[in-house]
Formats: C-alpha cells, sequence, structure tokens
C-alpha cells in the first residue's frame, strides 16, 4: 500500500506542475479542462512509459549492452583484457542477478492517471469543441 502511495504522490507532483506551468486557474473553464487533460495525460504516460523500461530490463534486454560497454571499458584499462569474459558466462551472470518481483504500482498509477487524462480530453471535446465553419 506505501507503494501505490508513494507511486500517487509522485504523479500528482508531476501533475501539480504541468498546472502550474501552464496557468492553471484562468478565467475560461475550457482552457482549465484541457489543463486537466495535459497533466494527468503527462504524468500517466510517464509512469506508462517508465513501467514500460522496468519491464523489459527485468527480462535482460539491455544485458548485451552492458557487455559491450565492459568490454570497450576494459580495453583501455592495461590488464583488463584477461578479465573479459564470454558473453554466454556474462548473460547467464546477470540474468542471475536480476530482480523478478512483480510489482505493478506504477504501471496501475500511469494507467489510472492516463485513463483521467483521456476522461478529461472527452469532456472537454463533448462540452467545449465548437467545429470550424
Amino acid at each position: 500500500m506505501l507503494k501505490y502511495a508513494v507511486c500517487i504522490g509522485i504523479a500528482l507532483l508531476i501533475t501539480v506542475a504541468v498546472f502550474w506551468s501552464k496557468g492553471f486557474f484562468t478565467d475560461s473553464a475550457a482552457v482549465n479542462v484541457q489543463i486537466l487533460s495535459d497533466g494527468f495525460s503527462v504524468s500517466g504516460i510517464l509512469f506508462s512509459m517508465i513501467a514500460g523500461l522496468m519491464y523489459i530490463s527485468g527480462e535482460g534486454i539491455f544485458v548485451g549492452i552492458g557487455y559491450v560497454l565492459r568490454n570497450a571499458f576494459l580495453t583501455f584499462i592495461p590488464g583488463g583484457r584477461a578479465k573479459q569474459e564470454r558473453y554466454a558466462d556474462y548473460r547467464e551472470r546477470k540474468l542471475g542477478k536480476l530482480k523478478k518481483g512483480v510489482d505493478h504500482c506504477i504501471l496501475v498509477t500511469g494507467l489510472t492517471f492516463l485513463a483521467l487524462g483521456i476522461l478529461f480530453s472527452v469532456i472537454w471535446y463533448v462540452k467545449f469543441y465548437q467545429m470550424p465553419a
């Protein structure tokens, strides 16, 4: 429960930062609804993307990049080539260290805020959008 509270708190901080940067307290209700949509959408998309990156990094997608960077670094150190290992050994060692915890608080928070942003967009289109003549 604490993880969800922290995620929601951070998402609300991002949302309030967007509100503040766009000047939320205006006289126009239409502009305020647009800003509400922007604020919730930005934090929702950020949290959803971070959850996606955490998922693919947990599957070991970046192990190859780490192997290449490690070997490039060891190339410039005297005696570093003696410490090089095969990719199969490196991958097995790194995948053994990966934490495979299932924690969906970031994804749930992101999708909830994204749904709120879409809801405010729909409200704006239904109430305030006027077709150009």
